[in-house]
């Protein structure tokens, strides 16, 4: 059976927006509001802009083409990061989220402690009535309206007292919804924060500014869904989470979560990859589609947690035995990605192209 997640600890800081939480899939409420427009901090160790990039590594495309899917195939998210650079300390990073802790899937099937596994995902039918919804952090929050209709799923199911994320897909309108902290209030909701995504676009939040994710980062975007893996491939990078992080965030992060300066931990938006060189020809299906995902697109650091929680939604389809394949992976296994040659604008997703 796969271990459902810690519960956050928060703690607000006067600094940089921040919080430093101990969770396991998201788990870290929005911190105070910093600067507007904080300047922006690569890892340790990483140039601005100078590596070459090949051609595989960079997807172009228009912003508006094809259909609804996880952002443009311009968007750093499904940008292929198999032939970046390795990041000039990634030793240090790795060994810091946990060189020896093991991977943990942290979605499945069936329930645990009575409620389903993972971050669940509700699709919006066209016309669903929106509610207002109030937020704890209303100055990095998206006002909305939000449709959520009176079914919607909360992540722990309804009596939790964890993370709560509302994720609300809407395909007609190609956006995703996204609440941290979710509650009924009366004929709407509140919630600690809330963020609204145009699937289409590759437009960021503000600089500074968190999202339902401490790292201001769709959380929709990098959850590993059943649907990606029957299709036989994901096509974007999968949202990670780590037991400490830094006080800064890399592109396309927005948001840092954590008062620790050292240079060693990971900043928000960190991308990394399994090592092309480990062997995953013998896992069971479902679990080699997501770790091949993870060799071409990498992981993110998306929020403060227990090491290597990958996050995904809950389905009956999935199999819990072949998930637990991706026990077997270590942090050792992964490398941290110098990323910096993608970035084109650090107020967009779009890489370079």
């Amino acid at each position: 059976m796969l271990s459902r997640s810690l519960a956050a600890v928060p703690l607000r800081l006067t600094a940089l927006a921040a919080v430093l939480g101990l969770a396991s899939c998201g788990g870290t409420a929005p911190g105070t509001a910093g600067p507007s427009d904080p300047a922006f901090v690569l890892p340790a160790g990483t140039a601005t802009p100078s590596a070459a990039v090949s051609p595989s590594a960079v997807a172009s495309a228009s912003p508006t083409a094809g259909p609804c899917g996880i952002f443009p195939a311009s968007s750093v998210w499904r940008a292929d990061v198999s032939k970046l650079p390795v990041h000039r300390s990634s030793g240090a990073l790795v060994n810091s989220i946990g060189a020896g802790a093991n991977m943990h899937p942290d979605f499945g099937s069936g329930l645990w402690e009575g409620a389903p596994i993972g971050i669940p995902v509700t699709a919006v039918k066209p016309g669903q009535k929106t509610v207002k919804v109030s937020f704890e952090y209303a100055g990095e929050s998206d006002k909305g309206p939000y449709p959520i209709p009176a079914d919607a799923k909360v992540e722990g199911g309804r009596s939790s007292d964890g993370d709560r994320h509302v994720i609300l897909y809407d395909a007609a309108a190609c956006k995703v919804f996204e609440l941290y902290a979710a509650y009924p209030a009366g004929a709407g909701w509140r919630a600690g924060s809330g963020a609204i995504y145009d699937l289409r676009s590759n437009k960021l939040r503000p600089a500074g500014w968190t999202s339902a994710d401490a790292a201001g980062l769709s959380i929709f975007a990098g959850l590993v869904r059943y649907e990606e893996v029957a299709a036989g491939r994901i096509t974007h990078a999968l949202r990670i989470t780590v037991p400490r992080s830094r006080n800064s965030y890399v592109w396309p992060a927005r948001h840092a979560a954590s008062s620790s300066s050292d240079a060693d931990l990971p900043p928000m938006g960190l991308r990394l990859r399994l090592k092309a060189n480990v062997d995953t020809s013998k896992m069971p299906k479902q679990a080699r589609i997501i770790a091949e995902a993870m060799k071409k697109y990498g992981v993110i650091v998306a929020d403060n947690g227990s090491p290597w929680y990958l996050s995904g939604a809950p389905d009956d389809r999935w199999s819990n035995d072949a998930l637990r394949a991706l026990k077997n992976l270590q942090g050792s296994d992964f490398e941290a990605v110098d990323t910096s040659g993608l970035m084109a604008d650090k107020n967009s997703g779009a890489v370079r192209g």
